[in-house]
């Protein structure tokens, strides 16, 4: 009952010197991201909310101008730098943990619901951990 996890790639495959929406703190890491990891919370989540596996490509992509944030920077959870993409109201968790993995941890349609993540950082680094 483990994560899925995609074939190695790095963010933005395509180097470019400037992302849409990017967020420095994203922009710094992204050279070493190693692989992506979607947990199935994630995977859930996409299909409560209405979105599709897409999502992760369009946030790899970082040139999808259809999102009102992308790679925001929220906070260190233990290590693991938790970022957050919104497009369409909806919000869009996930961190670059300590092995530089991007990992998908959940996806929110209410905010309210997303803070309350965020607060929970027991959540977040188990999370990660089993990812």
């Amino acid at each position: 009952m483990g994560d899925f996890k995609l074939e190695p790639k790095k963010a933005c495959a395509e180097e470019k010197e400037f992302c849409v929406n990017c967020h420095s703190h994203f922009l710094a890491l992204r050279p070493y991201i190693t692989g992506v990891v979607v947990t199935k919370r994630f995977l859930k989540d996409l299909r409560e909310t209405g979105e599709s596996e897409a999502i992760v490509d369009e946030v790899l992509d970082c040139s999808e101008t259809s999102f009102t944030e992308l790679h925001k920077f929220e906070e260190n959870v233990d290590g693991n730098l938790v970022f957050r993409a919104k497009k369409e109201g909806k919000h869009f968790v996930y961190c670059v943990d300590r092995n530089k993995r991007l990992v998908f941890l959940r996806a929110f349609r209410n905010f309210k619901e997303y803070e309350r993540f965020l607060e929970d950082k027991r959540a977040i680094s188990n999370l990660v951990l089993h990812a």
